[in-house]
C-alpha cells in the first residue's frame, strides 16, 4: 500500500472523513463500472455504490492489510452489486430487452448505417444474455474479463472455489458466444 494511502487509511480509521473520502475518490470510478456490469442497471449500481461506501465505512477498523485496500473495497462494492440484483428479482423480472444501459459497448469501426444497425443488433443481444445469466457466472464474467482480476480474487469475492468459478466463466462465455455466432 502506498505510504499516502496508508496514511489516509490510518486518519480514516480514526474518524477522519476527508480521509476517506480521499480514499473512495480514488476508487469511484472503476467501483461504479464494475456495479453497473454486475448490477446491469445504472439505479443499481449507484445505490450499490452508495451501500457499498457506507459498509466500507462501517468496518475500516476491520481492514487487516493482508489484500490491497482497492481489492477490499471491491470486494465490498460487488458484493452490494449482488445484493441489489438479488432484492430486484424478488420484486421484478429483469428486462433483457432494455436498450438504456448497455452493459458492453460495442465498437464500431466504420459507423455506417449497416454497421451501427448490425452492431446495435449484437450488444442487444449480449445485454439480453447478459441478463438471462446467473448472477454468479455474469459477476464472475464481468469481474476476470472487465476487471482482469485472478481466478483466486474472484473467488474469494463470490465464495465459490477455482473450480466453480472457472466453470461459471466458462458458461458465461459459452452463453455470449451463441449470441453473438452467426447461426448456420
Amino acid at each position: 500500500m502506498a505510504d499516502d494511502e496508508a496514511a489516509r487509511l490510518e486518519r480514516a480509521v480514526q474518524g477522519d472523513t476527508q480521509a476517506f473520502r480521499q480514499l473512495i475518490d480514488a476508487h469511484v470510478d472503476r467501483l461504479y463500472r464494475v456495479c453497473v456490469r454486475v448490477a446491469g442497471d445504472a439505479g443499481l449500481a449507484e445505490d450499490a455504490l452508495q451501500e457499498a461506501f457506507l459498509n466500507a465505512y462501517r468496518h475500516l477498523g476491520t481492514f487487516d492489510g493482508r489484500s490491497a485496500f482497492s481489492t477490499w473495497l471491491h470486494r465490498i462494492a460487488v458484493n452490494a452489486a449482488l445484493e441489489q440484483l438479488r432484492r430486484r428479482s424478488r420484486h421484478e423480472v429483469l428486462q433483457s430487452d432494455s436498450d438504456e444501459d448497455d452493459v458492453l459497448a460495442v465498437s464500431e469501426a466504420a459507423p455506417g448505417p449497416e454497421r451501427h444497425a448490425a452492431s446495435a443488433q449484437i450488444g442487444r443481444g449480449i445485454q439480453a444474455v447478459l441478463a438471462r445469466m446467473s448472477a454468479t457466472e455474469r459477476t464472475a464474467f464481468v469481474l476476470r474479463h472487465h476487471e482482469g482480476q485472478s481466478l483466486e480474487d474472484i473467488s474469494a469475492t463470490l465464495s465459490l472455489n477455482v473450480n466453480a468459478c472457472k466453470q461459471a466463466i466458462f458458461r458465461a462465455v459459452r452463453k455470449l458466444r451463441a449470441a453473438i455466432e452467426p447461426a448456420g
